[in-house]
């Protein structure tokens, strides 16, 4: 774990919608590792027969981190199945006003439907209004827009959620290992964000149902380098430690570069988010990680998938309402040792 910049496998997780047919390849290009939706059954699914052509603008922060990496590839091979779907991707930039300009100009092209994960859903909540304005509906993935007129559809992961499984797994191992007063240390990711503080939110109200309470919070940039950074400062201020939880996977593997540098094994970890890397870590069961909590790439497949029934004016075949819903939440699963199997094709 001493190359924080290795590559990492990216695979998605599971997809949107009830009978997914889904298909991977394990090749250790990344383009390749994808999770989509490959039924092509259209009596059982109506929906995938080819229909009106759509053009499906997309944008999302550039591929530095194996998460955002999988985003990427994910939209691209969900489109490529269709072949009613035309996929154009702008480069969305270094920030935010770099990534408004470019969903300036794709605006102007005036594809049907833009799928956007944003650098930060409030500073991009303009863009998102200004291509609704436009007639272009919008599927805003992830980081949320706060106003709804911003968005045709919103697909995310469970944020709070996130954090409720992390609490309750922690809660749980401490409770049948008999600790009273536990120390429990905390690794985020980027705070500004409203992901991160839903998840330290839903992760503080799991640890109070067990009278349990965050001894220290060191926040991370979702980056390997960041994560040990922020594990190096948290060890040095609990010199004592029973349970921490890090937030995501890609900044994971700076954390127990950390903790293995300081040789501590008097704690367990559980991660975020559901990375390769991880889950193998897992399996292994030679490190201080013991579990990871879900929050899927494939989310951008299935953001494909709706978009181009968006676009087509279609609702979901498994659905009676006629429309495709206004939000979607995807759950957050507890990944462990037992059923790390279960898991391992998932992670990206």
């Amino acid at each position: 774990m001493t190359n924080l910049n290795r590559r990492r496998v990216l695979f998605g997780g599971a997809a949107v919608g009830a009978g997914a047919l889904l298909s991977a390849c394990t090749s250790n290009t990344p383009a390749e590792n994808t999770q989509v939706n490959t039924n092509q059954d259209t009596e059982a699914n109506p929906n995938a027969a080819p229909g009106q052509k759509v053009i499906i603008g997309f944008s999302a922060p550039a591929a530095d981190h194996g998460w955002i990496a999988a985003i990427t590839n994910n939209a691209k091979a969900q489109a490529q199945a269709y072949s009613d779907v035309e996929f154009r991707s702008v480069e969305a930039g270094a920030d935010a006003a770099a990534q408004r300009a470019a969903l300036s100009t794709l605006i102007a092209q005036k594809p049907n439907v833009i799928v956007l994960l944003p650098h930060d859903g409030k500073e991009l909540n303009a863009a998102g209004l200004q291509a609704m304005q436009a007639g272009i509906p919008v599927v805003n993935l992830d980081r949320a827009f706060p106003d709804p007129k911003a968005y045709r559809l919103q697909i995310k992961g469970d944020n709070f959620g996130m954090g409720v499984a992390a609490g309750t797994y922690i809660g749980e191992q401490l409770k049948a290992k008999g600790v009273a007063k536990p120390i429990i240390g905390e690794i985020p990711g980027i705070d500004s964000l409203e992901l991160t503080q839903e998840r330290s939110a839903g992760f503080k109200q799991a640890l109070a149902t067990f009278g349990f309470t965050v001894a220290n919070r060191r926040p991370a940039e979702f980056t390997a380098d960041s994560g040990q950074r922020a594990a190096s400062d948290l060890l040095q201020a609990l010199p004592k430690m029973d349970a921490v939880w890090n937030h995501d996977d890609d900044q994971g593997i700076g954390v127990l570069a950390a903790v293995n540098q300081a040789n501590r094994k008097e704690f367990f970890m559980v991660g975020g988010a559901g990375s390769k890397a991880a889950i193998d870590a897992i399996t292994a069961d030679n490190s201080v990680l013991k579990a990871t909590v879900t929050y899927s790439p494939s989310m951008a497949s299935s953001a494909i998938s709706l978009a181009r029934l968006i676009g087509q004016g279609k609702g979901m075949s498994d659905l009676v309402e006629l429309q495709v819903p206004k939000e979607i939440t995807l759950a957050s699963e507890t990944i462990t040792k037992e059923n790390a199997a279960k898991y391992a094709k998932l992670g990206f």
